[in-house]
């Protein structure tokens, strides 16, 4: 709990900590429900909303990076997380004010994503703040942050399920989100640091914007990158399958999914709280191993358990390794562009990217070939093979 307490001791760390509970509020609130919203009630259909979410993903990704890179140049991070805040609550707002598709479309495919960037920013920001504590200290404070990102998940989605079953429309989500977009923008404008300019840890990087793309295109950087998207791969597969999985059929329903991911969810948070206390024992990238070893149980294990009472042991490995492979890689990644911690928290979104592109093949081919169970096998086999070549490049010895 170390790095918790450094969270709220230390003022430029709460604001961050503050800011990253409040945006997890907005995402957890719009995620579950975008997809309804643009097929059922806005009338996109099932291909408008695919590409909807081509367009949105390729978007937040670019912008992520252009954002890191440039913050990293101008060290002008203040005005970034200003202007990020405000698109969020522009984005919400355009849906209160004309509710409809077109609008639907310009806030959930323009607006919203490039806001999306401030999530990568909240930890290069986070990241310079911990630069005060002492080394053995970092890790934990980027891993409770980490956590803090996870826990309006546990309380806001109970909260969103109890007011739609008392009659609350699904629009209500929007003036919701926008408050509290509103109160984001006003927490940064007061708390957000200062730039430094020239001075301090947080100095602009002098590159090119050619240079930082080449930097990150470095064979070392890129491979790793490569590595830790296969590792994130599991938890993309996860959230494709498990609502495929346990269904009628073998006797769940809907109400099963959302307890086995709500369990799942409000579990990670202590085994996140409590990695600072092994962190320091044991190498990143063993950790990572052993953490994607124990999240591949229950990745393989979920579609052959579905139907079976067992089902519920595999909310442990799921928890466990899931509080590892979520939170670790962030510090890593980061550590990669040490002295450009912009581009280093955009390497988080090309890691997303790089997931999501290795689970969509492991779909395609495990339902070509088999199911859902060769879906989890191979995308477990994908998650292990990622962190062993992690750990192997990084073995003592190798650069």
């Amino acid at each position: 709990m170390a790095g918790l307490r450094l969270l709220w001791s230390d003022p430029a760390l709460r604001v961050i900590a503050v800011l990253m509970m409040l945006f997890a509020a907005v995402v957890c609130t719009f995620g579950p429900y975008v997809s309804v919203l643009a097929v059922e009630v806005f009338g996109l259909g099932d291909r408008g909303f695919a590409a909807l979410l081509v367009t949105s993903t390729a978007l937040s990704v670019a912008a992520s990076v252009w954002v890191g890179i440039r913050a990293d140049q101008t060290a002008g991070r203040r005005s970034i997380a200003l202007v990020s805040c405000g698109l969020l609550a522009g984005g919400a707002g355009l849906m209160v004010l004309a509710p409809g598709a077109v609008a639907f479309v310009v806030a959930h495919g323009l607006v919203l994503p490039l806001a999306s960037t401030l999530f990568g920013q909240l930890f290069a920001q986070g990241r310079i703040a911990a630069l005060s504590h002492p080394p053995a200290a970092r890790d934990g404070i980027m891993a409770s942050l980490r956590a803090l990102f996870a826990l309006p998940f546990v309380a806001v989605l109970p909260l969103w399920a109890l007011a739609f079953g008392l009659g609350a429309e699904l629009l209500s989500i929007y003036p919701v989100c926008l408050g509290l977009a509103v109160v984001m923008l006003a927490m940064a404008l007061r708390g957000w640091p200062a730039d430094r300019g020239a001075a301090g840890a947080d100095a602009p990087s002098g590159l090119s914007f050619g240079a930082a793309l080449a930097e990150i295109a470095r064979p070392h950087l890129l491979g790793r990158l490569l590595a830790l998207g296969a590792v994130n791969a599991g938890g993309t597969l996860y959230m494709a399958i498990v609502g495929l999985v346990l269904v009628p059929a073998v006797g769940r329903g809907a109400s099963d999914v959302a307890l086995y991911a709500g369990l799942v969810a409000g579990l990670e948070v202590p085994f996140m709280l409590a990695l600072p206390q092994i962190m320091p024992h044991i190498a990143r990238t063993r950790l990572i191993l052993i953490g994607a070893a124990v999240y591949c149980i229950h990745v393989a294990g979920l579609p052959f358990l579905a139907g079976s009472p067992f089902v519920w042991l595999l909310i442990l490995p799921a928890a466990a390794g899931g509080a590892v492979v979520l939170t670790i890689p962030i510090a890593y990644l980061q550590d990669l562009l040490a002295d450009r911690p912009g581009t280093g928290a955009s390497l988080m979104a090309l890691q997303r990217l790089t997931g999501d592109v290795l689970a969509a093949l492991c779909f395609a081919v495990g339902t070509a070939v088999s199911g859902y169970g060769a879906v989890a096998v191979l995308g477990a086999a994908v998650v292990l093979t990622g962190a062993l070549a992690l750990h192997l490049a990084d073995r003592p010895g190798r650069a």
